[in-house]
């Protein structure tokens, strides 16, 4: 094989043998490096989707929805009316959302209140709309909340209810990395001295911060494992020769864990 020029990759080899091993294959255009979603608890399971599909589990709500009776008073006003099943419990990192349902027979101008309000949470007395998106911080019980309409006249309230914010938990994930083995070097002269392969990742574009060392030339494909959810992982892997020259860096992979 004809010498390559010294390039940063040598890494200071000054033997020209080991320089044109360090280059011994071109991954860019040799080696096809893809990265799918691995089956739940990871260990080599079977990988289920190249795009990562999250599911938020929902907050528990009451079977039975609250609502409150719509009476007349001696003047003849009907007093309003007010329906609705807020949720009482929902994990810190989760928006919550509850807006009730509420009418009033004489068509009169509706107006929400509530009292208890949680600290993290905002309320529309246009609408009644109980929103926020709670932190870890805030992670407790919240009592006595109570939510009222009003005609003017007479105020309706919901049942009193308890909001339960739990404290969130780190998920992990693992993801399956594959790819198609080379056959050749950058010379076209047949690949005879492949060892293994090094798979690279990091939270970065360019920036691997970890490293998986797959020492073998049977694999096509590994399970990395202990992924964060909620985060973007940037995928790369080299090829290794029989005397710890590595190649380019493969063509980088993007998996969204979010």
């Amino acid at each position: 094989m004809s010498p390559f020029p010294k390039g940063p990759l040598n890494r200071g080899i000054e033997d020209m043998q080991t320089i044109i091993g360090r280059r011994f294959l071109h991954l860019a255009s040799l080696l096809v490096l893809s990265a799918t979603l691995a089956a739940c608890g990871g260990g080599g399971g079977s990988a289920s989707s190249a795009n990562a599909t999250e599911q938020t589990s929902g907050s528990s709500t009451s079977t039975t929805p609250a609502s409150s009776s719509s009476t007349q008073n001696p003047n003849g006003n009907r007093a309003p009316t007010i329906t609705g099943n807020p949720a009482t419990s929902i994990a810190s990192g989760q928006a919550y959302n509850f807006v009730p349902a509420a009418a009033d027979a004489d068509h009169d101008a509706l107006k929400f209140s509530i009292s208890s309000k949680p600290g993290w949470a905002t309320f529309d007395p246009a609408t009644g709309r109980l929103s926020g998106v709670p932190t870890s911080a805030n992670a407790g019980s919240y009592e006595e909340i109570e939510i009222s309409v009003s005609d003017g006249k007479v105020v309706t309230a919901l049942p009193q209810f308890a909001i339960d914010v739990s404290g969130s938990t780190a998920t992990v994930r693992s993801v399956q990395v594959n790819w198609q083995p080379p056959l050749t070097n950058t010379d076209g002269s047949a690949l005879t001295d492949l060892k293994g392969y090094r798979i690279v990742y990091g939270t970065q574009t360019g920036v691997y911060t970890n490293s998986v060392p797959v020492n073998t030339t049977g694999l096509a494909t590994y399970t990395v494992e202990n992924l964060q959810s909620g985060k973007k992982y940037y995928f790369s892997m080299v090829s290794v020769n029989a005397t710890g020259a590595e190649s380019d860096y493969s063509p980088e992979v993007v998996v969204n864990l979010l």
